[in-house]
């Protein structure tokens, strides 16, 4: 039970804690919407990975097979959705920026926590990458190929959590980052470095 509740907590943070364009989009939403809406948004991630590692240890040998010939459109509707935040956040921080040139007023939330949840759990589904890492994982240990049923519901907790923690972590870093940034120059710097960081996080994912 332990070597199982070890691997889970490793799968997790393994997969979670490489920051590419998801995670960057989680600390802008977060500092831009507040720490509620970030650890909503952290949760939906975790969840992603939750649910991956529970198809892993249910699915074993038999995912590769099925996901190969799909990965690659599911990585093009992957750019495309990362490549149209940034596109939002851009230009949002630019309209933002214009419209307040009068005022220095808060920006108001965008997004409330349920649709903070689904939007961020449905960009981690488009990765194929996450299944066939925890696939792999699963396949790969001996100690989790002859696991019990208990030990795998270990395994797919721990690896929730561990996820769960790290994305909170960062949904945390954003919130600090929207404390400390709150002005109008500030925002508008934040929202065109982040639409930058995301494009090319993004446009990286086609290699």
């Amino acid at each position: 039970m332990s070597a199982a509740l070890v691997a889970g907590l490793l799968a997790g943070y393994g997969i979670a804690v490489p920051v590419g364009a998801v995670a960057t989009y989680l600390v802008v939403l977060t500092a831009r919407t507040g720490l509620r809406i970030g650890a909503y948004a952290a949760l939906g991630v975790a969840t992603a990975d939750g649910l991956y590692a529970l198809i892993a240890v249910l699915g074993g040998s038999r995912l590769i097979p099925v996901i190969q010939p799909i990965a690659v459109p599911l990585r093009w509707v992957s750019v495309a959705v990362l490549l149209g935040l940034a596109l939002h956040i851009g230009f949002t921080g630019i309209r933002n920026f214009r419209d307040s040139a009068k005022a220095d007023v808060k920006e108001p939330v965008a997004i409330g926590p349920l649709r903070a949840y689904v939007s961020l759990l449905g960009i981690t589904l488009l990765n194929p990458t996450t299944v066939v890492y925890f696939a792999a994982l699963v396949l790969g240990s001996e100690e989790m190929a002859s696991a019990t049923g208990a030990e795998h519901v270990v395994f797919v907790v721990a690896a929730f959590v561990a996820s769960a923690s790290w994305q909170l972590f960062l949904a945390g870093g954003g919130a600090v980052l929207g404390r400390a940034l709150t002005g109008r120059r500030g925002r508008l710097v934040t929202a065109l470095a982040s639409s930058a960081l995301i494009t090319v996080l993004g446009v990286r994912l086609l290699w």
